[in-house]
């Protein structure tokens, strides 16, 4: 499996021949001009503007109408075809049409020529700019979106920044046309009025550096200030709003007390106490959170173990006539309880209080902006600290189906507490942890049906890869059901079962246990959320800024119950953010960066991901080429028994910058790595295929996928060149 394909968006092609045109077009012009005579550069300069000031006086006077119906078309193509000019032009509006008419015209013909070039490098520029940066760019686009006016405005304040710079930048990002134009007529209405009245004292003035001074500049740039001092004040003034109603405690007890010690709570803790803050950290439960002890680390020991039962079952593959393996279920969940001990002491409360943080057990409340209330066996206490952080996790989602709690079920959390293996087992949910658990259990000896109510499983992978999971699902005898909704569940003489709609109608599912693993929700309740007004987005998690702040610029929320990622990895990544923000927020803050977030899917073939895949790609309208790489070929995954899968990546058109990659095969989860570190730091295929790979190792595939890139993109006029070369040097 290998090859390569280019997908480009929707009339991108027809675009640079535009461009070219209108190049061309200028070009022409120029070149005319040049040729009779003409320096268009003279009629656009200060010398020349005074020396002709008397006969523009004088045809003003004698056709009023037609002067300005001129002038203002003229200023209107030289701003929108970002000629140089727009300055002389000012002047000469002032100089001819006087102060108020001038400022008028000139208001007017500016801000409409301004739009026309931020249209052009809208149609023109953006979408290639977006399908090359657009992972890079999408802080700046969300910015846009939500304050694109405010900047504008700033901008266009200070003369000091090019207005033309302005207009086609711009025209890159997603700001609405319609407030382009009257955010710029209004923000360039002051050096408008400047420009203008210099030019009705054209006579006076002998250059453009006599209009602008250091003190003017300075002013303007002052000017320029005023909106973003104007926005500190303005948020000083929504946060004593917010915090009105509250009483601020003279001191504090501590610098951030964090609630919940999962992923993004331990390294949040970590993070405050290794620069010497003092930290409380609240668990209501277990040290470690949902992954060391209901979800990563018991699930991939499960995994592993069921993995070993496979291979045996493929002893003939590896050239054993006979394998076989006595095993007891109990005995298998006694290694995962035991997994999860030796891993414990990593999370422990004896290592964080020996790091320097206070680790408490028990419930913790939010009574104020400051103040956290926390009960534990001993009693209860309150604290006074200058931050929050909000590290609560999510649970397991059970949706509302009739019966499901009279017959009993499993979720993520609760299926460690088995200790017998189901003969049947129905798992409701085709994402990762459903699928995870589907095969385990199915590799352990449950006869196992999936139900999927999509369809497909993994429905955030490409269709081929969803395919490819199935297929080895079923090779190991589990029955995959996809568009089957789940409708009800009943006990019939004392036998449970599950009833689907499908595409061929009712589905009658007997099981003897069920496993919900539909998705995840955040946990919002019960410690205070409510009572301080801090609310949850459409996805259900805490709402925050892009500095992980609630309404409290105080409290922050990060992790599993922040989303909008809910992977242990990300928890942590976020953590950096919230703790850095809670404790020096006041002298930088930092905005979350989700530009590079891989994840894996730990079945058998693994799938890893990391950025795009095609179908977002083409869902997005990005262009981009795929290249491919087939597992099957390399020899240490023929030499392991492993050869299936690939190595997927896209790129942009023409280049060997990496918009996003898909592995799917042994050990993906590893492979994936080498392709995070090259987009998160600009490295494209060309460094990758010049990297030395050790041999026979799986790392190879994502050499050899860089390769078959490299392959289509040689360039065959210098290979033909190239043959008729070593053809002379052989005589």
């Amino acid at each position: 499996m290998a090859g390569n394909r280019s997908t480009r968006g929707s009339g991108r092609k027809s675009k640079p021949v535009v461009v070219v045109v209108l190049v061309a077009a200028v070009v022409a012009l120029l070149l005319v001009a040049k040729t009779q005579g003409i320096a268009i550069s003279d009629y656009l300069s200060l010398q020349s503007l005074k020396a002709q000031q008397a006969t523009i006086d004088a045809y003003f006077h004698a056709n009023p109408l037609a002067t300005a119906g001129i002038y203002f078309a003229i200023y209107v193509l030289v701003t929108a075809f970002s000629l140089p000019g727009a300055a002389i032009m000012t002047l000469a509006g002032g100089a001819v049409f006087g102060l108020l008419w001038g400022t008028v015209i000139v208001s007017f013909a500016s801000s409409i020529g301004a739009t026309l070039a931020f249209l052009v490098s809208r149609y023109l520029l953006r979408d290639m700019v977006q399908s090359r940066f657009g992972e890079k760019l999408q802080a700046i686009n969300n910015g846009i979106e939500k304050d694109g006016p405010f900047y504008l405005f700033t901008l266009r304040l200070v003369p000091i920044f090019p207005f033309f710079v302005i207009n086609l930048v711009m025209g890159l990002t997603p700001l609405a046309t319609r407030t382009f134009y009257w955010v710029s007529q209004l923000g360039m209405l002051a050096g408008t009025l400047v420009y203008v009245n210099a030019g009705t004292q054209l006579a006076r003035i002998d250059s453009l550096d006599g209009i602008l001074s250091p003190g003017l500049i300075a002013s303007f740039t002052l000017l320029g200030l005023f909106p973003l001092v104007t926005r500190k004040i303005v948020d000083r003034v929504k946060a004593r709003r917010v915090y009105a109603r509250w009483e601020k405690p003279a001191r504090f007890d501590r610098n951030v007390v964090v609630i919940g010690a999962g992923s993004a709570g331990l390294v949040t803790a970590y993070i405050g106490a290794a620069v010497k803050a003092k930290v409380t950290l609240v668990e209501r439960h277990k040290m470690g959170g949902d992954c060391l002890n209901t979800g990563c680390v018991p699930s991939k020991a499960l995994i592993r173990s069921a993995k070993f039962l496979s291979h045996v079952k493929r002893s003939r593959e590896f050239g054993i006539r006979d394998a076989a393996a006595s095993f007891d279920f109990s005995d298998v969940m006694a290694r995962v309880r035991k997994v999860i001990a030796d891993i414990e002491p990593h999370d422990s409360v004896e290592r964080y209080t020996e790091l320097g943080v206070q680790c408490l057990q028990g419930d913790a409340k939010i009574v104020s902006p400051w103040e956290v209330e926390i009960t534990t066996p001993q009693g209860t206490q309150r604290l006074t600290t200058r931050s929050i952080v909000i590290a609560a996790g999510a649970r397991p989602f059970v949706p509302p189906i009739p019966g499901l709690d009279q017959a009993g079920y499993l979720t993520s959390d609760t299926v460690w507490q088995l200790r017998e293996l189901p003969a049947r087992m129905v798992v409701l949910g085709g994402g990762p942890i459903g699928s995870e658990l589907t095969q385990a259990f199915a590799r352990l000896g449950s006869k196992v049906t999936q139900v999927e109510m999509l369809p497909r499983i993994l429905i955030r992978e490409d269709p081929e890869v969803s395919d490819t999971v199935m297929r080895s699902f079923r090779d190991d005898g589990v029955k995959v059901l996809v568009n089957h909704r789940a409708q009800q569940v009943t006990v019939e003489d004392g036998d449970k079962i599950l009833l689907c709609d499908g595409p061929e109608g009712e589905v009658r599912i007997p099981f003897d246990a069920i496993l919900v693993a539909v998705g995840r929700i955040a946990n919002t309740t019960g410690y205070g959320l409510e009572e301080l007004g801090i609310g949850t987005d459409k996805a259900r998690t805490v709402e925050t800024n892009e500095f992980l702040q609630t309404i409290y610029p105080n409290i922050f929320a990060c992790g599993d119950v922040a989303g909008p990622f809910q992977f242990t990895h990300t928890a942590a990544h976020q953590a950096w953010y919230a703790a850095v923000n809670a404790l020096f927020g006041n002298f930088k803050r930092f905005r979350a960066d989700y530009s590079v977030i891989p994840w894996a899917t730990f079945t058998e073939p693994e799938v890893a991901r990391v950025g795009l895949n095609e179908t977002e790609a083409r869902e997005r309208n990005i262009a981009h080429e795929v290249t491919v790489y087939g597992i099957d070929d390399l020899d240490r995954a023929i030499a392991d028994s492993e050869a299936h899968g690939m190595v997927k990546v896209l790129t942009v058109p023409g280049k060997d910058r990496i918009l996003g990659v898909t592995i799917v095969g042994e050990h993906a989860g590893d492979l994936i790595a080498e392709f995070v570190l090259a987009m998160r730091h600009g490295l494209g295929l060309n460094k990758i295929l010049g990297t030395i790979h050790i041999y026979p190792t799986l790392a190879e595939a994502n050499k050899y996928a860089a390769g078959n890139w490299k392959k289509e993109h040689v360039p065959q006029r210098v290979l033909q060149w190239l043959k008729r070369y070593h053809a002379w040097t052989r005589g």
